[in-house]
Formats: C-alpha cells, sequence, structure tokens
C-alpha cells in the first residue's frame, strides 16, 4: 500500500481523490494539504464523502509543513493537485517533494476526467483572469439561442461544509442565499443563473454529473483558475490573454489546456499590445496548430459615464484576477481610464484584517482593491475597507452586484464586460455545426 499526500486548494484535490484514490485498497491517502485560499486548512475532508476506506474521514492540513508531514506519516507520493502555478514553483514543490523521499506524480487527464451520456463542451483557460466566464457566457447563449437545455456544471469552491457541498445546484438566485455562497462563487454562478441558466457544483462530480445529465441536452464545463476539466469533452475551447503573453507556455497546467485545445479564442484583442499578440498566435502555430483560432474584444461598459469623469474613484476588482491570476489591473481601471476619472484611489492605508494581508502578498497591487470574500469575516473587512477609503465614487467591475452581498456607504457604479467576436465565421458558426453533428445523442438527453 503506498501512502499518499494530496497538495490541493479545496477543488481539484478532492475530484483526484474522489476518482483515483477513493476506493483503490492499494493507496491510502494520509491528509491534504492547503494552500492558495485563506482559513480552509485545519478541516477534515468527512468521511461521508471519503468512503469505506477512511471511516474517520481525512485531515487537511498546511502545505508548508510537507517536508515534516512527508517524514512523519512516511508519504510515498506527493501528489500535485491544483491549478494556476507558475512552472517554477510547480518544480520547487516537487524537489521539496523528493528531497524528502518521496515521488512527486502528476495525475493525467485519461485517470481524473469522467465520461457523460450527454454532449460535453468545456472552456478552461491558460490563467485566471483571461476572460473566460464572458465567453462561457457566449457558449450558453448560443446553445440556448438554438433550443438546447443547457446545464453549467462549474469548477468547485467548496470552502464551507463540504458534506453539505457534495451536489449542489443552482437555479434561482436565492439558491446562492440558501447555499451561503462566498463572493468568489457568486461571481461564477449569478451571471448564469440570471440568463435563466442551472449551474451545478460541489465536491462529488461523479454525482454531480448523474444529476445534471436528467435535465441536460448539453453540459457546458465551466472551469476555474486554469484546470482541465473534470469530464471529457467533445469540444475543449481555451482562452487566452495576450495581457499574459508567453503565459500559455509557463504555467499548469494551463499549458495542457494551451496543447489539447480544439479552439483557442484571443480575447481582449482590443485593448493588447499587437506584440503580444503576435507572441501569442506564434506559439498556437508553434504548439497546437491543429486549433480553431477566434480573436474576440473584451467590451467593458459603465452605464452613465460622465459620473466617473474627473472623480476620485475607487477601482474594485474580481479578487481572483488580481490574485491567483496576477493581474495588476482588470475591467475596473480600463473603464476608469476610459471614462476620464481624475485618479485612482490607493486603498492599501485603508485596508483591514485580511484585506491587508492580501496587500502584503501580492506586491503588485496598487492603485484597486480586490474583490475578496471567502467568508463573513473577510466580506465585512472588505466593506470596512470602502467605508474607510476616500473617494468620491466606488466603480465595481466583479462580476456580480457587489450591493448585494455587502453594504456601500458610498456612490457606486458597476462596470460590465462581454465578448465580442471579430473572427467570421465565429464561435457562434461552429456551436451550430457541433449540435449538428451531435444531434443524435442531443435527441436522447436530458430524458
Amino acid at each position: 500500500m503506498k501512502r499518499i499526500l494530496i497538495l490541493g486548494a479545496a477543488g481539484r484535490d478532492f475530484h483526484n481523490f474522489n476518482v483515483v484514490f477513493r476506493d483503490d485498497p492499494n493507496f491510502q491517502v494520509v491528509a491534504f494539504t492547503a494552500t492558495q485560499i485563506p482559513d480552509i486548512a485545519g478541516r477534515r475532508y468527512p468521511a461521508e464523502l471519503a468512503g469505506r476506506l477512511y471511516p474517520e474521514g481525512i485531515p487537511i492540513l498546511e502545505e508548508k509543513d510537507m517536508e515534516k508531514l512527508v517524514a512523519e506519516y512516511e508519504i510515498d507520493a506527493v501528489v500535485f493537485s491544483y491549478s494556476d502555478v507558475s512552472h517554477q514553483n510547480l518544480m520547487h514543490l516537487a524537489s521539496r517533494a523528493v528531497a524528502a523521499d518521496a515521488d512527486f506524480w502528476l495525475l493525467g487527464t485519461e485517470h481524473t476526467q469522467l465520461r457523460s451520456s450527454v454532449p460535453v463542451i468545456s472552456v478552461c483557460a491558460v490563467r485566471t483572469g483571461c476572460g473566460k466566464s464572458p465567453v462561457s457566457r457566449l457558449v450558453a447563449e448560443e446553445l440556448l439561442r438554438q433550443g438546447r437545455k443547457t446545464v453549467v456544471i462549474r469548477h468547485p469552491m467548496p470552502y464551507g461544509d463540504l458534506a453539505a457541498q457534495a451536489v449542489q445546484r443552482f437555479a434561482k438566485m436565492e439558491d446562492l442565499d440558501l447555499q451561503q455562497c462566498t463572493i468568489e462563487e457568486r461571481e461564477e454562478y449569478e451571471p448564469h443563473i440570471s440568463r435563466g441558466t442551472v449551474v451545478y457544483a460541489g465536491v462529488d462530480y461523479e454525482k454531480i454529473l448523474q444529476q445534471a445529465e436528467k435535465e441536460a441536452d448539453v453540459i457546458l464545463w465551466d472551469g476555474g483558475n486554469n484546470d482541465t476539466p473534470f469530464y471529457a469533452s467533445d469540444l475543449e475551447i481555451v482562452v487566452v490573454d495576450p495581457h499574459r503573453a508567453g503565459h500559455e507556455l509557463s504555467y499548469f497546467p494551463g499549458e495542457v489546456n494551451f496543447r489539447r485545445a480544439d479552439v483557442i479564442v484571443i480575447n481582449k484583442v482590443d485593448t493588447a499590445f499587437q506584440r503580444d499578440l503576435e507572441t501569442v498566435r506564434h506559439n498556437i502555430k508553434l504548439h497546437n496548430p491543429k486549433a480553431t483560432v477566434f480573436e474576440m474584444a473584451c467590451r467593458v461598459s459603465v452605464p452613465e459615464p460622465s459620473l466617473v469623469k474627473g472623480q476620485r474613484v475607487l477601482v474594485v476588482e474580481d479578487g481572483p484576477t488580481l490574485t491567483h491570476g496576477e493581474m495588476p489591473y482588470g475591467a475596473g481601471v480600463v473603464a476608469a481610464r476610459q471614462c476620464g476619472a481624475a485618479e485612482l484611489v490607493d486603498p492599501r492605508p485603508y485596508a483591514v484584517g485580511s484585506i491587508r494581508g492580501t496587500y502584503e502578498r501580492y506586491g503588485h497591487l496598487t492603485n484597486l482593491l480586490p474583490a475578496m470574500g471567502y467568508s463573513a469575516l473577510q466580506r465585512h473587512e472588505l466593506e470596512e475597507t470602502i467605508r474607510r477609503t476616500p473617494c468620491d465614487l466606488v466603480l465595481i467591475a466583479t462580476p456580480i452586484d457587489l450591493a448585494r452581498v455587502i453594504k456601500l456607504d458610498k456612490p457606486n457604479l458597476r462596470v460590465t464586460y462581454e465578448v465580442e467576436e471579430l473572427t467570421k465565421p465565429g464561435l457562434a458558426e461552429m456551436l451550430v455545426q457541433f449540435t449538428h453533428e451531435h444531434e443524435p445523442a442531443l435527441a436522447g438527453a436530458g430524458k
């Protein structure tokens, strides 16, 4: 029996355990480790989800203690199971594991992807913040236009009661409150739900798939970070970001997505430098010449741009784009500049609690505020940071209406952003062809 330590971040790690290790007596998973997301260590993967071989569940410990855990638990193999990590940092982890006398494993898609009885389209990216979500919405809207019953299954974000979150179904906004969703979860689920699309998420993605198949003509896998899909896809769409040209070849598993993609969407071409666009185009020709390439603009808009002009603006951006994705700015900064803001106010001197800690950890963040909200306490700290920051206007560029989850005591406007297809014929036309080719499977789906 090999003794296993799984390095994770409350998502891919649980999936890898469920589909590869849970019922195999040749392995004993001693522990998970946690990183990236605050306050997820110190819990247990519950016995209800861990299965008959783990009647007491499995502890979730700190990744920083990896060497000590390898020695204390006599670990044979360390299994890397999270995403959006640079090749350099990934190999540092590998070196630490091997130096501690353990093997270091990466699990491939053949062993970790489940197969569906209905057609699956996946939308993933090479980095967090590429603009995958609006591309995913475009796909969902096109399938809806064709009269297809599309169910979105979203990459996991189980930060609460894991047993209670095993299978989550979101069909209306009230479900978000009922499930006590974090800001990050709301950002991903709410735009789909507002368009009438059912969203599934959770922990046990085999059970999620079995339930979703009962009501879907097509399953749309809406990927997170730059992870690979949990389901074998009939069409793999991958979004790249020319603002981070070259990252498609230097982050894991984003490079896996890049090399596997059937379709590559080069997003944000309207705001990227020409040299960066050429770098991305060259890398596609060199490393995935079989892929169909579409180029899209990411159009940023504000309902009343005149209210921004000349103002001291506090920009609130999508948190994961700035943290995991390492972007120095997002759609909010773009909108503020386009609308003629007089100043982007620096909130760092006014940050409190974990928000202050986020700035300390991510030193590239300056005149903007990441919308961190993984817990009720962190949402309160976000609210307090906004309250303390002197500004004329709060410009909110999160995918959700932040005012629904925190109290804002200042004038505020929402920034929205949607993709616009520039390549003709484009992705919409490809989806018509896709559904035509899968018509026999679609005819029997959702029944």
